[in-house]
């Protein structure tokens, strides 16, 4: 900085490979995507970059991570390994206002210092719904492989709009989500790519910037030889035992008898009945599943899930397919009545969309998660409408234990737990033995709530 001049990026050097990264989006890459092992800087660097495109193009930009809370932690409250605050990579003379309850920084137009410019804001892909209508020009999302994907699509059309760019980062998690945007950039000439490991980040000589010491510290706190390679040699392959339903979907899609893939186009049939699947998110996504029995397979063919919608939201979407539905099966916490309207999730549903709807019976998570990889064998995925419940499935895991560095037996609460627990609903009302409703039944019981008292009396 000399006199009233200052360089972005302020106070960062950055090593060969980051510059690479930096030199890319200069150069007009509107798509980037990292796979850095551990320790390589991911965060610094691309907060650097973000901090430098809003001086450059006044607009609001967004920085992601898995949860508002990390976000925090990394970004917000943030101090790198000499001591200096994430925050301060942006001069005190550029900002306008600072907001920390919603992470928000308003900057200095950069023609008239009196004015407010860009927004930069750090956004929790647990809560992305709160940036729908908004109008981002450029977006981080870091570490991606642990983010609800969603989230892209949620700003993607707006970037595409605006002319905007989104930058991508983050370490493996198995072959998900992140593994299928890195394969498909790979083989696209609109994407800058980069892969740095162990192996590859290194100074101009030739000296690694993470030794061999920093990994064996890593192995004598207990990190597993799997984990060590997905985080430093970054592994696709690596780690994957904390996920539940890996090894079924890795059937599905390649069978081991070399019979065709289940994960495949799979056509509704017309003369077949649709049964759906909920998971009923309280101030979180609700997801749906939507079956039919063709013979001995179950068609799995298709599958929606939201966040920040009404029942009402819901019950609309669900009609509005060109579906014959038999019955909605719902949780059992459905029954409970809510505060506000002294009626339950249930009898909404069953204003709704009408009086088919049933309980799916009280089972263990543990009980539930079985059923689930029992019955997928006879499962048959539509490949496009069910894309977004595949990757729930793909990507529900295990909680990690960091004080004994292994999983936990319990699931990690997270985006991909919804679109799971629907179809752990599905496993086990489809495998329980039902209720037997007469249409009669049925019928008597709309027309008792309909209140028609003249026909009951007759």
């Amino acid at each position: 900085m000399a006199g009233n001049e200052i360089t972005i990026p302020y106070k960062f050097t950055p090593r060969d490979y980051q510059l690479e990264l930096l030199q890319a989006i200069d150069s007009g890459y509107r798509w980037a995507i990292a796979v850095w092992s551990r320790r390589a800087g991911k965060d610094k660097t691309l907060w650097n970059i973000i901090v430098k495109k809003a001086m450059e193009r006044v607009g609001t930009y967004y920085y992601f991570f898995p949860t508002f809370t990390q976000g925090r932690r990394v970004i917000w409250d943030g101090i790198d390994n000499g001591g200096m605050a994430f925050r301060d990579h942006i001069p005190k003379e550029l900002i306008y206002s600072q907001n920390s309850n919603e992470m928000k920084i308003v900057l200095r137009h950069p023609e008239d210092s009196e004015r407010s410019g860009s927004i930069i804001q750090i956004i929790g892909t647990d809560d992305y719904d709160r940036v729908r209508g908004s109008n981002p020009v450029g977006c981080v999302f870091s570490e991606y492989a642990w983010q609800n994907p969603m989230a892209f699509d949620t700003v993607r059309p707006i970037l595409n709009a605006n002319n905007g760019w989104a930058l991508f980062n983050s370490t493996p998690f198995g072959e998900n989500h992140f593994y299928k945007l890195w394969k498909l950039a790979l083989d696209n000439p609109n994407w800058f790519t980069q892969m740095v490991t162990v192996e590859t980040a290194k100074d101009e000589s030739g000296n690694p910037y993470i030794t061999e010491d920093m990994i064996q510290a890593d192995r004598d706190l207990g990190y597993s030889e799997e984990m060590i390679q997905q985080e430093y040699y970054c592994s696709f392959k690596a780690n994957t035992g904390g996920f539940y339903y890996r090894k079924q979907l890795n059937e599905a899609e390649a069978p081991e008898d070399g019979s065709e893939s289940r994960i495949t186009s799979v056509p509704y049939e017309e003369t077949v009945p649709v049964h759906t699947w909920w998971d009923l998110g309280i101030g979180d996504e609700t997801a749906i599943w939507f079956t039919q029995t063709v013979g001995r397979e179950i068609h799995i063919i298709d599958y929606y899930a939201n966040s920040g919608e009404g029942l009402a939201h819901y019950a609309k979407v669900v009609k509005e397919k060109p579906y014959i539905y038999e019955r909605h099966h719902l949780p059992h916490d459905a029954r409970a009545r809510e505060l506000g309207t002294g009626k339950s999730r249930f009898e909404m549903l069953e204003e709704l969309l009408g009086t088919n709807l049933e309980i799916v019976p009280m089972l263990s998570v543990e009980d539930g998660i079985q059923a689930a990889r029992s019955i997928f064998r006879q499962c048959w995925f539509d490949k496009n409408k069910c894309i977004k419940g595949l990757d729930a499935l793909a990507n529900y895991h295990r909680e990690w234990d960091e004080r004994r560095k292994t999983f936990k037996n319990t699931p990690t609460h997270d985006w991909s737990s919804h679109g799971s627990d629907a179809f752990r609903y599905f496993a086990v009302g489809y495998t329980s033995p039902r209720r037997n409703r007469s249409r009669k039944e049925d019928y008597l019981k709309r027309l008792r709530r309909l209140g028609n008292k003249n026909w009951m009396a007759g």
